[in-house]
This record gives C-alpha cells, structure tokens and sequence, in this order.
C-alpha cells in the first residue's frame, strides 16, 4: 500500500511538472535536441547524394534494414509531434494570459523576427514534413518506386521546378525557426546559458545556416545539373 501511495504521489508531481509552462518548455527544448541530432545525420545523408548512386542508395538501404533505425524512426516521429503539439500549447497559453497588448513595449525592437513567429514557421515546416513524407517515406515503405532506385527517386523530384521552390523554402524556414529555437532550448533546460549565452547563440546562428543552406544547396544543385 505504502509502495502504491509513494508511486501514485511520484505520478501526480510529475504530472504536475509537465503540465507546467517550465514542464512543457523542457519537453519542448529535450524533443528539439533530438530534432537537431535528427538533422544533422539527415544532411549527412543527403549530401551522400553528391558520391554518386552507389553511396547514397547505400546509405538508404542501411537506413532501411537497421533495426535501430527502424525504432528510432517512429520515435522520431513521435518526438515532432510531441514538439509540435507543446510548442502551439505554450503559445496559446501565452497569448491568452496577455490581458493587456502590446502598446508601449514594441515586440519588434525587443524580440527577433524568428521568436515572433516561432508558432508559423513550425506549422509551415510540418505541412512540408507531411508532403515530404508522402513523396518519399510513403512511397518506400508502401506503395514502392517500381524500377527507380532511392537515388533517381530523389534526383527526379529535384527536376520539379515546384517541389524544388518549395523544398527551398521550407527550408529556409527551417532556419528561422532553428536561430531561435536552437537557443531556446539551451536556456529552458538551463545548461549553464547565461555564462555561454553569446556562444550558443553564434553556434544556433551558425547551425540554422548550414541547415537552411546545405539541404537547400542540394536540391538547388540536382536541379540544375
């Protein structure tokens, strides 16, 4: 019985915690960490694409048949959603508590244009994930590409003028988003961010450009080559 009470009381604080605005910005910041890895072996990947054939279409066969991978695939999945849902639930929050509007302090000059619009930039790079998962996760696991291989699959959508304008955009996106939320995350999860505050903010900047610009650089390329 006590071991019951013990465990139930356990349950309900960390219910409490994670239902809170400091709770929920620490899911936020921990799934956006994830996310960041996510990105970084993604770009890896893609850029395997400029070894020819052989070593991209080995990369996606690896990525196909690693058990590990497999799991980590729909917790990946799971973490965005997670990131997605906590991210529009802060932000509601957040704007049903201001009774009063901004009338004297002007959000433009005290906030950067990607913190503003953290909510719009998230909700456009998930319509995107949605028709990027149509067009290649969907079609690899479930309706099969025929005779093409992972690489022409790929190469073939970059000969879109439209898909390649919106691949582009999203993410570019993407890297406002991340200028802001790479930051974030540090200073939710504290991580010592006031003493390093000038150096993860440089490292975000930085970040979101090779993000913004190498998956961007890719598309742009296969287009025009």
């Amino acid at each position: 019985m006590y071991i019951f009470v013990t465990l139930k009381k356990k349950y309900n604080n960390m219910n409490k915690f994670l239902t809170s605005s400091i709770g929920r910005k620490v899911v936020m910041s921990l799934t956006g960490f994830f996310l960041i890895i996510f990105l970084i072996v993604h770009l890896g990947i893609n850029l395997s694409l400029f070894w020819g054939p052989n070593a991209f279409n080995s990369a996606s066969e690896f990525m196909a048949t690693n058990g590990v991978i497999q799991v980590m695939q729909y917790i990946l999945a799971a973490g965005f959603i997670l990131h997605i849902i906590q991210g529009i639930t802060l932000e509601l929050k957040n704007r049903s508590s201001r009774s009063v509007k901004y009338v004297v302090n002007k959000p433009a000059e005290n906030s950067s244009f990607s913190s503003r619009n953290m909510i719009y930039t998230g909700i456009l790079v998930l319509l995107f994930l949605i028709l990027h998962l149509k067009d290649f996760f969907v079609q690899l696991k479930f309706v099969g590409i025929g005779d093409l291989t992972d690489y022409q699959l790929v190469t073939n959508l970059f000969k879109n003028p439209v898909y390649t304008v919106i691949y582009v955009i999203a993410f570019i996106l993407l890297g406002v988003h991340l200028s802001h939320g790479f930051q974030s995350a540090f200073q939710s999860t504290g991580a010592n961010y006031n003493k390093y505050k000038a150096c993860i903010k440089n490292t975000g900047i930085g970040f979101s450009i090779l993000i913004a610009i190498g998956f961007s650089a890719i598309a742009l390329y296969f287009f025009f080559n």
